[in-house]
């Protein structure tokens, strides 16, 4: 969320960031309303310092006994009263108004970050790793799964129906082995505190990471106004909501495996086959708190934690920045990581990894103090995919796929595979 100051401050940065979101100039609006909204504010004040002022009067004129002074201050002070109350109402309705507008308006794009409308925008940034090549025709993943009897769509859709999977066996087990290789490497080698947040969220928790009130219907809420998680950044990133955090403790890395539950709304048609776009999934979510000097540095630094999974995994990919038209909402700039799938014959997205500045620190009251002292400052936030664990899953039954239908596991699973090598049809 932006600072309605900093807009007044900037209107000609602030609409140049709009456009090149593809968004029409705001800032001539937004800085009226805040005209409007402190007219109103001098207004109040004004009175209340009148009403303050009458009222010292009225015990002045009565301890005077000058009962008509008291009397026309009085029917002053009852008029003033009136005032202030429409005033505080006015006040209340502009700040609302003015909240609704800035809370739907997304973050401006850094000045690396390349202009397009679309995906068709996103800039290759680096390629790792080569496609590798078959010597029969390379199938996808949910043909894998089902020929080997350990990934069942049918059972999933007579209990939930469309957009979820059952994992069995070996399957079943390869995913939780690819979480805890993940988990294991952000812990043990990059830095990151593991976390087991809450799964069940509250509005004002979806609020501070711009999930709300924009992309309400791409989330599920239960009847008891809980929402559930589409993604763990938002548990992760609000450990720093309403505090203020020493420097010293800066950078601030964690990480968690969470099921994460999106209601795909818009996709209709898309990926209707496997397991690429689920109504439920499960994710390694990296977040990253930090100061405003370091953030950037931050967000090259996640990008590789990730690429460095398929990497050792041993699958092909390619990092790409994103272009002002294919950004989410609340980042500046992001990196996707995309994977090579032979079965489809194309590299798809396995992770997002996204600088937000303090936009959604502003959101959710998140600041530091700075170890020489003086005024807190809002931090910045980051996050990432690292990785999406069911697509990882799908990547390696692709790339590591034989002609008998087996799948061969790579060699940094196997320690949590007990050792198993492959996958084959009992």
């Amino acid at each position: 969320m932006f600072d309605i100051k900093w807009i007044r401050d900037n209107p000609e940065a602030f609409d140049a960031g709009l456009r090149r979101r593809g968004l029409a100039p705001q800032a001539a609006a937004l800085i009226a309303l805040d005209d409007k909204r402190r007219a109103t504010l001098t207004t109040l004040q004004e009175a209340q310092s009148r009403r303050n002022a009458a009222s010292k009067e009225i015990g002045k004129a009565k301890g005077a006994k000058d009962e008509a002074t008291a009397s026309r201050l009085m029917a002053e002070v009852a008029e003033l009263k009136e005032t202030i109350a429409k005033g505080e109402d006015d006040e209340r309705k502009l700040d609302a108004e003015m909240k609704a507008a800035l809370e739907v308006i997304p973050n401006l794009p850094l000045a690396d970050v390349p202009d397009g409308g679309d995906e068709t925008g996103n800039v290759e940034v680096r390629k790792v790793g080569t496609p590798g090549k078959f010597d029969f025709a390379p199938k996808q993943h949910f043909e894998i799964g089902e020929a080997l009897g350990l990934m069942d769509f049918e059972a999933a859709q007579k209990i939930s129906g469309a957009r979820f999977v059952v994992l069995k066996g070996t399957l079943a087990r390869l995913e939780r082995a690819l979480a805890s290789f993940m988990l294991d490497l952000h812990t043990g080698e990059f830095g990151y505190t593991e976390v087991n947040p809450p799964i069940l969220v509250k509005d004002q928790a979806a609020y501070g990471t711009a999930q709300l009130p924009k992309f309400a219907e791409d989330l599920f809420k239960t009847t008891n106004d809980f929402w559930l998680l589409p993604t763990a950044e938002i548990s992760l990133t609000n450990l720093a909501r309403e505090q203020i955090i020493d420097e010293a403790q800066l950078p601030m890395r964690v990480t968690a495996w969470t099921p994460c539950f999106r209601s795909e709304a818009g996709a209709a048609g898309k990926d209707t086959r496997g397991m690429i776009r689920q109504h439920q999934f499960s994710k390694v979510e990296l977040v990253s708190i930090t100061t405003p000097d370091k953030s950037l540095e931050e967000h090259e630094r996640m990008t590789s934690c990730a690429e460095e999974i398929l990497k050792r995994l041993g699958l092909p990919f390619r990092t790409m920045l994103l272009c002002t038209g294919d950004m989410g909402f609340a980042s500046q700039k992001t990196y996707d990581i995309e994977v090579w799938l032979p079965g489809q014959n194309t590299y798809r997205e396995i992770s997002s990894c996204s600088v937000c500045g303090d936009f959604q620190a502003r959101r959710m009251d998140a600041r530091y103090r700075a170890k020489d002292g003086g005024k807190p400052v809002y931090v910045h936030t980051l996050n990432g995919s690292g990785l999406a664990v069911g697509r990882t899953l799908i990547a390696v039954l692709e790339n590591y796929q034989q002609a008998d239908g087996s799948v061969i596991i790579p060699e940094v699973l196997r320690p949590y595979m007990g050792g198993l090598t492959q996958i084959a049809k009992a």
